[in-house]
């Protein structure tokens, strides 16, 4: 039993509707696909305009003796409390601590403000609170602006999956401990929610062990996607934390094929969202991953489709944040984190597999840099700033009533136009997020790559079973397509501006192609158009956004004749079934129509 809410009712999902172009009964209608719905709302457990406060009481009062004996000794033993947020109160939670420095560095200077992993799920089957079973509350242990990683969030949603963020205040048995970064935990959950599949091979590339010694240089593994080789699993243990019952030979397979045939890498890693991953860690700044500064902060999970994704994971150090080791008097050059190469990792003797293989070859380096081009086009500091402020306002007596932050409430603000430093960290540096981006988009801009004019797409429609696309400053136009229920595997098909294959006039500026998988009921597609020297999408977000349609002569038997009639339903990935809640379903009519509507339980 289900009940149907129009589109009006859920605004903030019609950015996902594009256009429509009029139709009959054989012919089709086009939408533009976006993943943003699948983000919390008002009420969620993620909402940005309230600051929630947590109550955690232990039961027992040795609690934290316990778990900081487990964190070196037994990282994954909980102890039971319960929590309250409003007027939800639940019972025998599973508790330890999180972290690694953001643990060690205030716990050995006696600072109970450490990081928490909540389980709600750990003792009582199916417990969740708000819908989530878990709850990671970071410290904000080096972020002044307690801001990095929400803002940071937001930016890496727009282009890949990416974990949910906001702020919340923590009481732990009566004492309020500060305000927190409440992150999305990357679980069953995360992967059921972006991918409608819980089932898939999923591990943290992060080196084991902790940074608790004097040397800052993170022991263990090093999660690069080297080849360790394959008699064995545990050769990789060091370097990778499986998260699922299964999947290791699957993730070293995958290994293989980057490490020794990577022409071929393209069916074992979604290779676009690795690239969107890429260019966003670049442009904020966030080099506390893959292809910045310290290979680790990523997961890796394999959809139905046999593809492993890269999730970004621990973003509280974009912006140009800590861990750097850089002195603010530090003068702009090309030592300064500002300037770092935006191609970083392309050299062979860094032993980054990934972006080697990626950034060395013309056709995904042309992609990674059409990609890093939409970011810094969609970088609104204004927009940043507005909202920073906005967070902070709300915040701000729950920052200023924090007595174990490590910066002062003027750093507060300040660091979020400014880079400030730590007296008691020896004035090491610590980036602003606007004086980042206002040193590091001009430095990119200036790079020959990122600064060549790429061709221009725009009117891009569907009709009488072709495809067409106005585009212009360009030597070649291809289209993307799939029927992949999985949204992935596109296959390429040529455009022509010739005359033939579809195509009405000779060198009009306009591209055409015929409907390719023309007896599926729905296409996904994107165009693609490169000259020699840059490459554009449109959509710009592709792969995680696209052009679908849907062909009525389809999915209709024969005609119906009551209008408004509902002659098929389908939702946005263009399964008959699997609907859940707030699922974007297409509703097609008999006279020809066809909207949008949400599915509720």
């Amino acid at each position: 039993m289900f009940t149907l809410q129009s589109k009006a009712y859920y605004s903030f999902f019609l950015c996902l509707v594009a256009f429509s172009l009029s139709f009959n009964l054989h012919s089709q209608t086009l939408f533009n696909y976006s993943p943003q719905g699948l983000y919390d709302g008002p009420g969620g457990m993620y909402e940005k305009d309230s600051l929630r406060t947590l109550y955690v009481n232990f039961h027992d009062p040795n609690y934290h003796s316990i778990l900081q004996n487990s964190f070196f000794t037994n990282p994954s033993y909980r102890i039971p409390a319960s929590i309250t947020l409003g007027d939800i109160t639940l019972d025998s939670i599973g508790v330890r601590y999180k972290g690694n420095s953001t643990f060690c560095i205030p716990n050995d200077n006696g600072v109970p403000k450490v990081p928490y992993n909540l389980d709600m799920n750990y003792w009582i089957s199916g417990q969740k609170l708000l819908g989530y079973k878990k709850l990671k509350l970071a410290n904000a242990w080096m972020d002044a602006t307690f801001q990095k990683e929400y803002i940071a969030s937001k930016i890496y949603q727009k282009y890949l999956p990416s974990p949910e963020v906001n702020l919340m205040k923590l009481n732990v048995q009566g004492n309020y401990l500060g305000l927190y970064v409440n992150t999305e935990s990357i679980n069953k959950q995360f992967a059921k929610k972006h991918f409608d599949y819980d089932d898939g091979a999923l591990f943290k590339c992060d080196a084991s062990g902790m940074f608790c010694d004097t040397t800052g240089t993170p022991p263990g593994g090093y999660p690069g996607l080297n080849w360790n080789g394959s008699s064995d699993s545990t050769l990789y243990y060091s370097s990778y934390d499986i998260k699922s019952n299964h999947g290791w030979k699957e993730f070293i397979d995958m290994i293989y094929a980057l490490n020794f045939t990577p022409n071929n890498l393209d069916s074992f890693l979604n290779i676009d969202r690795a690239l969107w991953a890429f260019a966003v860690n670049t442009v904020i700044g966030n080099f506390d991953s893959y292809n910045g500064y310290y290979v680790h902060n990523y997961y890796m999970y394999q959809n139905e489709d046999n593809l492993f994704q890269m999730i970004p994971w621990d973003l509280s150090q974009s912006f140009i944040n800590a861990l750097l080791g850089w002195d603010i008097f530090t003068p702009l050059g090309p030592t300064h984190p500002t300037q770092y190469d935006p191609y970083y990792g392309s050299d062979p003797s860094l032993f980054r597999p990934l972006t080697e293989f990626l950034f060395n070859n013309a056709e995904y380096r042309r992609l990674y840099t059409a990609h890093l081009r939409t970011v810094i086009n969609e970088i609104d500091t204004n927009q940043i700033r507005s909202e920073v402020q906005t967070m902070q306002a709300m915040a701000y007596t729950a920052m200023d009533n924090d007595i174990h932050k490590l910066f002062s409430s003027a750093d507060y603000f300040n660091n979020v136009e400014q880079d400030i430093s730590n007296l008691a960290w020896g004035g090491y540096g610590f980036g602003g997020i606007m004086s980042c981006l206002r040193h590091r988009i001009p430095f990119l801009l200036a790079h020959s790559e990122i600064s060549a004019t790429p061709p221009n797409i725009f009117n891009v429609q569907v009709d009488n079973g072709i495809i067409t696309a106005n585009v212009n400053n360009e030597s070649y136009v291809e289209l993307m397509a799939t029927v992949s229920e999985y949204n992935s595997k596109f296959t390429s098909f040529n455009m022509y501006d010739d005359g033939t294959n579809g195509d009405d006039q000779t060198n009009d500026g306009i591209y055409s192609c015929y409907v390719p998988f023309a007896t599926s009921p729905l296409v996904k597609f994107y165009v693609k158009a490169r000259n020699s020297q840059a490459m554009m999408l449109s959509p710009e977000r592709a792969e995680y956004e696209f052009y679908e349609y849907y062909s009525i002569s389809h999915v209709l038997d024969k005609p119906q004749s009551i209008n408004k009639e509902i002659v098929f339903i389908t939702d946005m990935l263009g399964k008959k079934s699997k609907f859940k809640y707030n699922t974007p379903l297409i509703f097609i009519y008999n006279d020809g129509s066809a909207e949008k509507k949400f599915f509720v339980k």
